[in-house]
């Protein structure tokens, strides 16, 4: 019988218990890091702009509540639209990349690439 190596570093635990070999749960982690991500850039932009979200929202055209869901990470909400409204009003733009995902294997391997 092969013994499991032993570890106390907490990281190291909490991905052999919750994330190896699991690969759905790998892909909710990469979700909640996106979603985490776009959460954390908007807030960044709107406080750099020395707005609150009550002024973002008037600028936007939606409510301050909308603008603290869309900073809050644990939204899964965000629309395309609604990005390119804020953006603008932070006189940005939004762009879109496809970036690998972290160990996992590639999406539709094997299938023909689509003539679009």
């Amino acid at each position: 019988m092969k013994r499991k190596k032993s570890t106390t570093n907490a990281l190291e635990i909490i991905d052999a218990e919750f994330f190896s070999g699991k690969p759905d749960r790998l892909g909710e982690l990469e979700q909640a890091r996106a979603d985490d991500a776009v959460a954390r850039k908007i807030l960044d932009l709107r406080t750099r702009a020395g707005l609150s979200q009550r002024g973002l929202a008037r600028l936007v055209g939606t409510t301050a509540s909308v603008i603290c869901r869309l900073e809050d990470a644990d939204y899964e909400g965000h629309s395309l639209a609604m990005l390119n409204r804020i953006a603008a009003a932070l006189n940005r733009r939004v762009e879109i990349r496809f970036v690998p995902l972290r160990g996992g294997k590639r999406a539709g391997a094997g299938l023909a690439p689509s003539r679009a």
